[in-house]
């Protein structure tokens, strides 16, 4: 049985067209056929499936040089059906040889042939190696488009494989209202810096460095800089960053100072004017 070419295969498996009433009936007899067509519209299903991750992150780089390698190595292997047909045209040439060869002698009941019937042989074997040549080229170019759409499939299917569905979708970052650089205040030394943000959530993130030692502990205020009103929103441990909750009813239109000091441990709870880092909210 003469099966349907590879090619022939993809563009049904690809939708490109629709197949005859004699490859429907082939199709419908040949189990191995069918399978090869079921293979090929499962990877195109893929490729379909997946047109809607639009916010998958970039595959890794060599899934991409994977599918060029084997780009290329499809385009520098012959298909299997283009052997075939040389191997058919190559028969065809030899034929055509031998019989131009008893046209020149004579036929097998005695009688010579004329120029006319070596004229038809000739013409067509030339239309032969034209089509020939014409169904190498589609046969390579249909090659290495299968082979270019099961690779980007693979490279899809590998990206959503590392990102399964049963893990947690990457955290976007929080939104920030208001934000402040820190700056050294007063005799703290210029090393001495940090930012402020305020998010969405109602916190306020601070990062600090280089700040100087000292005997008890360091405080975060927030000033009205119009009556240098305070209040304190926490305190910073020995790590650089710190979040705080913030009060509900804070009116950040006034209070746009970000205070850093270092308070002594004397049960006092008023600022020790002891200023480190500063910086005015804005946003």
């Amino acid at each position: 049985m003469q099966h349907l070419e590879h090619e022939r295969l993809v563009f049904l498996a690809l939708g490109e067209s629709d197949a005859d009433d004699g490859e429907s009936t082939h199709l419908d007899t040949c189990a191995h056929c069918r399978t090869e067509l079921t293979a090929l519209r499962q990877v195109a299903g893929l490729g379909v499936e997946t047109q809607g991750l639009g916010d998958l992150p970039d595959p890794p780089e060599h899934i991409w040089q994977g599918i060029a390698a084997e780009i290329s190595a499809a385009e520098a292997v012959p298909s299997l059906t283009g052997a075939r047909r040389q191997q058919a045209a190559e028969h065809e040439t030899t034929g055509q040889a031998t019989t131009g060869q008893a046209t020149i002698g004579q036929r097998p009941g005695g009688s010579a042939s004329g120029p006319s019937g070596s004229g038809v042989a000739g013409g067509r074997g030339a239309g032969s190696r034209s089509r020939a040549r014409r169904r190498t080229g589609w046969s390579r170019w249909a090659a290495t488009a299968v082979t270019a759409v099961a690779a980007a499939a693979i490279g899809v299917v590998g990206t959503v494989s590392v990102l399964r569905p049963d893990e947690p979708a990457p955290t976007p970052p929080p939104t920030v209202l208001a934000s402040a650089p820190l700056a050294a205040f007063g005799s703290t030394p210029k090393s001495a810096q940090g930012d402020a943000r305020v998010l969405q959530s109602g916190q306020l993130h601070l990062h600090v460095a280089n700040l100087p030692r000292v005997p008890g502990y360091y405080e975060v205020w927030l000033i009205n800089p119009t009556n240098m009103e305070m209040f304190s929103i926490g305190t910073l441990g020995g790590d650089s960053d710190a979040l705080l909750p913030l009060p509900p009813n804070v009116d950040l239109r006034s209070y746009t100072v970000v205070d850093v000091s270092a308070e002594q441990y004397d049960n006092n709870t008023r600022h020790s004017g002891d200023s480190l880092l500063r910086g005015t909210l804005t946003g």
